[in-house]
């Protein structure tokens, strides 16, 4: 009898200590990493959910940018974090989803390394063109690039990115022979594109929109089932001769295993809470983003659907590091 009444006074113990500290967090700022450059598609809405954080903790969310690997790099800087709550991840799919397919060493097992915390919204990735290239929609392109193979160049911000892989899928589907031009982010692939250095870049909308919106670009199509809200007059991938065609970019906040349950359920009542309000409706709609919010566990369905879907195609192009 004492034996058992000690271990659960030690559970209590342990379990009252769990409580005290994820009331007292948190005691100083916070670092959210994000594992694409400055300035890019995924940076924008981490630097929103960041400020919002900021204002309902009351310390700082500072946002670091560890960009490389197409998201390992930062991925395994999050990995190998404290549980303690000071270091979060603002993720791509890559990072959560894809990359095991790719990458014979991934520095992390993705199941395993980190604590789910939300899913903050999904966006379509965009093609777009140099005016210059005598293309004006998604059959014309084909029909171009079927005709001068291997002549076009595509950006990509990195080799097996979302965009890579929505790009091979369509690529394999359109039997076209495009190059492509991988960077770190979209931020230079856009300017390049601008610039006429390359032909084409496929991105998460938010990384291009501002281009596409004053005709420094000239959008192909988008890769949702549905047109793009803020750019209405870009037809969809589906529309444009392969029905059903889709392939969404999702954006994540996931923390190191081992992160304490009341820490993770603070951040995902507060990041819903933002998601709801006006100013996060606001914010996700300027990006393009749909905005996803629900439960830790909704996340991790979500990532175990995602990977079901995208294995086997990652498999048959043969994208391998």
């Amino acid at each position: 009898m004492r034996i058992t009444i000690g271990i659960s006074f030690i559970a209590l113990l342990a379990l009252a200590s769990s409580l005290a500290y994820a009331q007292s967090w948190p005691a100083r700022p916070i670092t959210m990493i994000v594992p694409f450059a400055a300035g890019g598609s995924i940076d924008i809405p981490a630097r929103r959910v960041a400020g919002a954080l900021s204002q309902k903790l009351g310390q700082t969310v500072v946002v670091e940018n560890r960009p490389g690997a197409n998201g390992n790099i930062g991925g395994a800087v999050v990995a190998k974090a404290d549980p303690d709550g000071y270091t979060l991840m603002f993720a791509p799919p890559g990072v959560l989803m894809t990359n095991r397919f790719m990458y014979k060493n991934m520095p992390f097992d993705a199941d395993k390394a980190f604590a789910s915390i939300i899913l903050v919204g999904k966006s379509p990735l965009v093609l777009a063109a140099n005016p210059q290239v005598p293309v004006h929609d998604l059959q014309e392109l084909i029909a171009y690039a079927k005709a001068n193979p291997g002549k076009l160049n595509v950006g990509i911000p990195g080799v097996g990115a979302q965009a890579h892989l929505t790009m091979e899928l369509l690529q394999k589907q359109a039997g076209t022979n495009m190059n492509y031009v991988p960077y770190r982010g979209a931020a230079g692939s856009g300017a390049d594109l601008i610039a006429g250095q390359i032909d084409l870049s496929i991105n998460f909308t938010p990384g291009l929109m501002g281009s596409l919106q004053n005709g420094s670009l000239r959008g192909i199509a988008v890769t949702t089932l549905q047109r793009s809200k803020k750019l209405p007059e870009i037809p969809t991938v589906s529309e444009s001769g392969f029905p059903g065609f889709e392939s969404v970019a999702s954006y994540s906040v996931v923390a190191p295993a081992g992160t304490a349950r009341d820490i993770v359920v603070r951040l995902n009542t507060l990041i819903n809470s933002y998601l709801a309000s006006a100013q996060g409706r606001n914010d996700l709609d300027t990006l393009d983003m749909q905005p996803a919010g629900g439960t830790p566990e909704d996340l991790r369905d979500f990532i175990a659907g995602e990977v079901a879907k995208w294995g086997p195609i990652i498999k048959a192009a043969g994208i391998a590091m």
